[in-house]
């Protein structure tokens, strides 16, 4: 494999071109018009645009995307993660043109793409399952007699969902009818697909994933875990590694099971298995997500494994540099993804320039970005500036490094999620490991705006920046477990 299309933007395609360009691979970037200027098409040996800022019309074209790649004659595709890295459909298209996609399979893709797939799936094997359907269900009536079987509350979730869409928590029997009528057309409007499924929501979840390598000479590892609780509209902000709470023993319980679920779709590349995990430390599984994840860096601080350099290797057909007894935990490390969003106005995207961007320095500090001082951020896409990623010799000396990161870390001009990292950082519930996925409901309390307002201010922010003065909509999007994706559309 000699030359590499990075079919992504900013700091991943980035952090993606840094260790093709290591492995002495040629880059290929693709960018927007609004991208025109971002680092990652100056660091790629090659770059060509694929469009118009939205996304739509640029990064999710899989047919442009793939005429460059023939054009400029690449060897493999890596899609990051977000656009098209799950996209079953833009898999088959590489593979139809002799284009090695650096991922799974098309047929892990589209199993583990679904979560009632995904249910049926690692059924089969020793997997821990959260008790509920595994099957789509439309009767209402007949849902409810379910969920009074499993017992309240119980959570319907979007077969096809991520981010949170179609999901919704019921508590008693007398909620029930309204709330799966806005799971399903919720889950219909963001995923064209309405399918729901029922189960038992587990109270005070931590929320706990499993990174996974396979090759294609069936051998599976996995890399210990991701603590990744500390969320806001069920997406992660803070992300640790290792837990604070798993013991060695449940440590290796999950780790076996991540590697069964990766075997039921005879799994190829990074993946990640996520669970959750209750007040008493049973573990259920989640979801896989088959690609790299927005926190594989703490993995890699703690393990000395360059993970994109596995994808590559794993997808010229080598057997993986590492068995599982080779895997030792070194240290702590913690990420705090930086957003351009105000944590005071319920995490509302603040777009605007970076009138002063200066990163911090230091041993142990690893910052990931796609931004230069004088940048616009952009209000198409997922409004994450960079990534802000520490390794320590234990959980303290990484909590206090982290936080002289961010002391360090000096941007203005647009609101950031720094301040709450700050906040995190110093709450007793996250310092003594007592915490969970509703640690901003419980504990972070700004002034809040109400729904209505909150709708009214994200329209307002989107005319403001809409240069033709067109009607403009903000959508919030729960883009495969990633931070929300914020896209403006004309009409």
């Amino acid at each position: 494999m000699k030359k590499i299309l990075v079919a992504n933007r900013g700091e991943i395609a980035l952090r993606v071109m840094r260790t093709c360009k290591q492995m002495g691979i040629a880059t290929v970037a693709i960018y927007s018009e609004a991208d025109r200027n971002s680092p990652h098409v100056r660091f790629a040996d090659e770059a060509m645009c694929v469009g118009a800022a939205p996304s739509k019309e640029s990064y999710l074209k899989i047919d442009t995307i793939i005429d460059v790649c023939k054009k400029l004659q690449v060897d493999g595709v890596h899609p990051g993660y977000g656009f098209l890295s799950e996209n079953a459909a833009f898999a088959k298209a590489c593979k139809a043109n002799n284009i090695t996609f650096i991922g799974p399979s098309v047929e892990a893709i589209e199993v583990m793409g679904s979560k009632l797939a995904a249910k049926q799936a690692v059924s089969k094997f020793e997997v821990p399952l959260v008790p509920g359907t595994d099957q789509p269900i439309s009767d209402v009536d007949e849902a409810k007699k379910l969920s009074e079987n499993i017992g309240f509350p119980i959570l319907i979730k979007a077969s096809a969902g991520g981010g949170g869409k179609g999901m919704r928590i019921v508590s008693h029997a007398n909620e029930f009818e309204e709330q799966m009528k806005l799971a399903v057309s919720e889950a219909t409007s963001a995923f064209g697909d309405g399918s729901v499924f029922i189960e038992k929501f587990v109270t005070s979840p931590r929320h706990i994933e499993i990174q996974v390598l396979g090759d294609s000479h069936g051998n599976i590892v996995y890399l210990f875990e991701r603590d990744c609780s500390v969320q806001r509209r069920h997406q992660k902000v803070v992300e640790e590694a290792p837990s604070a709470v798993l013991t060695p023993l449940l440590r290796k319980q999950m780790g076996e099971a991540a590697v069964q679920v990766a075997k039921s779709v005879n799994y190829l590349g990074a993946g990640t298995v996520e669970f959750i995990v209750n007040a008493h430390l049973d573990f259920y599984f989640l979801e896989m997500n088959t690609r790299l994840q927005v926190e594989h860096p703490v993995t890699e601080m703690i393990t000395g494994i360059d993970l994109v350099k596995e994808q590559i290797n794993i997808a010229r057909g080598e057997k993986l540099s590492i068995k599982q007894d080779d895997l030792k935990i070194n240290g702590h490390a913690m990420e705090l993804r930086v957003y351009a969003e105000d944590p005071e106005n319920n995490f509302l995207p603040d777009i605007g320039k970076l009138e002063i961007y200066k990163t911090p320095q230091g041993e142990g500090i690893r910052v990931d970005d796609g931004f230069d001082e004088g940048m616009e951020i952009p209000i198409y896409y997922d409004p994450m500036i960079a990534k802000l990623i520490v390794h320590g010799k234990n959980r303290q000396d990484a909590i206090d490094k982290l936080k002289r990161a961010i002391s360090e870390y000096k941007i203005e001009g647009v609101k950031t999620t720094l301040p709450f990292g700050t906040f995190v950082l110093n709450h007793t519930a996250f310092t003594t490991g007592n915490f969970d996925t509703k640690f901003v409901e419980n504990y972070f309390h700004p002034n809040e705006l109400n729904d209505i307002e909150l709708q009214l201010a994200t329209i307002l922010t989107a005319k403001l920046f809409n240069e033709n003065n067109a009607t403009a909509e903000w959508e919030e999007k729960g883009n495969l477990n990633q931070a929300s994706n914020w896209t403006i559309r004309n009409h």
